[in-house]
């Protein structure tokens, strides 16, 4: 499941949801769903990129968009809401970082994960940024 959003260059697509039953995966249904939204982006929404958030946890999710040619555009901090303690799940990355300017936000960070499409010629949507946000510095 997936939509447009965005406005200038933040124009995008963007993966709300994939899943896919576990009795049918390994036949290429993920890959053919993601072109999907990938050709109606470029197609008819004439978007510069598809970007989609994912979880640390989930590494077999996080290798199947590295081959779909997906990258780690940017961590977001805290995205998920849960008790705040250092035993919860991280989205992405080294387990428990501590960024200074963010002091003591040790919750679960999430992954924004990106592909430029042709519209983005000089690829600027998957340049990745230097350093970590907060949920409300999300942009959509």
């Amino acid at each position: 499941m997936g939509k447009a959003e965005g406005e200038g260059e933040l124009w995008h697509g963007h993966v709300t949801a994939l899943t896919v039953a576990p009795e049918y995966r390994r036949m290429n249904l993920a890959n053919r769903l993601m072109n999907v939204l990938e050709t109606v982006s470029e197609k008819i929404y004439n978007a510069y990129f598809v970007d989609l958030f994912v979880r640390e946890s989930n590494s077999v999710a996080i290798g199947m968009y590295k081959g779909f040619g997906y990258s780690i555009y940017r961590t977001v901090l805290g995205y998920y809401s849960g008790g705040g303690g250092v035993d919860e799940e991280n989205a992405y990355g080294e387990a428990f970082i501590c960024y200074p300017s963010y002091k003591y936000l040790i919750t679960r960070f999430l992954e924004d994960m990106r592909k430029a499409l042709p519209r983005d010629v000089l690829k600027k949507s998957v340049i990745p940024m230097t350093r970590p946000i907060k949920p409300e510095e999300l942009e959509w």
